[in-house]
């Protein structure tokens, strides 16, 4: 007789059942369903995201081994490879789309203190799209190129906690300046871009919501000076000016007045122009601000290396939202976790430590806070580490 909860019950346990019984209520999710529910679909693809199961015959056949503890793991209905893709296939992938922004607000209320790399109070966001190939013939909805299908999973990162607050999942055609049409702004936040999302009608609506930006200006933005402040060229910064739109067209969608930085880096020599609508931060931390935008690049290469999103276990589009969006799910319910035990591991540690513990029965405290190594140093040495 099995004493005590497995590893993966012990996770699980920190999901917010309530409020996915009511995400799938809204969508009718369990409609003629009889056995396989959509908590046991939630729950045995969360476990091929922990355990980085290739396919539905591998997720099959390693539950499978593990009848007796299904229970336990908290999965009630059969496993079965067809009911699985079945249910992939035709349940709302909205269920889970509500379901992961439900966890991002808890996961962002635990990690609202961690510090940045600049003294600041207010949030800070970092916005980027990424890429995910995808075959033509296997995916037809999502042409990409003559020969190749994509889709994009747009993202804004908060960067306190590296917690993803808002996420789109797009055909490969969508334009990124047009994800700033769906994001509610929030009043006293920065928001840094690169130069895809340069369009100043939309940055404008950003400065009237009292939102705050940091980008790249274009070689070909036509800028006018109308004042100098000085700068301690030793850092790097160049000049710190304010300015104006010379274009009338585009002095139009931006009427009022732009900061413009320039900045040499010091390691590399390159040279950068920034704007931006704030004017009180120093100029070296508007610079320091940009440079951690590059944390959105390290989180999509983390979850393309530690997350199956690259390989689907269905090729229909509800089917791929549905594993993308439960991936999102594991992924800020293991940052979660982390948090809330005050574990020193990093996510990589974590992830590989459930991964080969789901099974046992070890509290799960124990488990993620034991000061003893159980990985060998050299097996994370060129690993991309998050929530460090």
């Amino acid at each position: 007789m099995l004493v005590g909860k497995l590893v993966f019950a012990q996770v699980m346990e920190h999901l917010p059942l309530h409020t996915f019984r009511r995400c799938v209520g809204r969508y009718d999710g369990e409609h003629k369903v009889q056995r396989f529910s959509c908590l046991d679909q939630f729950f045995v693809m969360a476990f091929a995201q922990l355990t980085f199961r290739e396919s539905l015959r591998d997720i099959e056949a390693c539950l499978r081994a593990q009848q007796p503890k299904l229970y336990h793991l908290g999965i009630r209905g059969g496993i079965a490879r067809n009911t699985l893709a079945n249910a992939n296939a035709v349940r709302d992938w909205r269920i889970y789309a509500d379901f992961a922004q439900r966890l991002i607000r808890l996961a962002r209320q635990l990690y609202a203190d961690e510090p940045l790399a600049v003294k600041l109070n207010e949030s800070v966001y970092a916005l980027d799209a990424t890429t995910i190939d995808l075959c033509l013939s296997l995916f037809p909805w999502a042409p990409y190129q003559q020969s190749k299908a994509a889709i994009k999973l747009h993202t804004l990162l908060d960067l306190r906690g590296n917690i993803p607050a808002f996420l789109h999942i797009s055909d490969s055609k969508f334009y990124d300046v047009k994800v700033l049409d769906l994001i509610v702004p929030e009043a006293g936040a920065f928001y840094i871009m690169d130069l895809g999302y340069h369009d100043f009608e939309r940055l404008h609506r950003l400065q009237q919501v009292g939102a705050f930006f940091v980008t790249r200006a274009r070689i070909n933005t036509r800028l006018r000076r109308v004042s100098s402040q000085p700068v301690d060229r030793s850092s790097g910064v160049i000049c710190d000016q304010y300015v104006e739109l010379a274009l009338p067209r585009s002095s139009a969608r931006y009427p009022e007045r732009l900061r413009r930085i320039r900045f040499k880096d010091p390691d590399t020599g390159k040279t950068l122009v920034f704007l931006t609508n704030h004017f009180a931060l120093p100029s070296l931390s508007i610079c320091k601000l940009y440079k951690m935008r590059w944390r959105v690049e390290l989180f999509f290469k983390w979850i393309k290396q530690h997350l199956r999103i690259k390989a689907f276990f269905g090729t229909s589009e509800n089917a791929v939202k549905t594993q993308i969006w439960i991936a999102v799910s594991t992924y800020v319910l293991v940052a979660i976790v982390r948090k809330q035990l005050n574990s020193p591991r990093s996510m990589y540690e974590i992830l590989q430590i459930l991964s080969l513990a789901l099974f046992e029965k070890t509290p799960l405290d124990e488990l993620l806070t034991r000061t003893t190594m159980l990985l060998e140093p050299t097996a994370v040495a060129n690993q991309l580490n998050l929530l460090d």
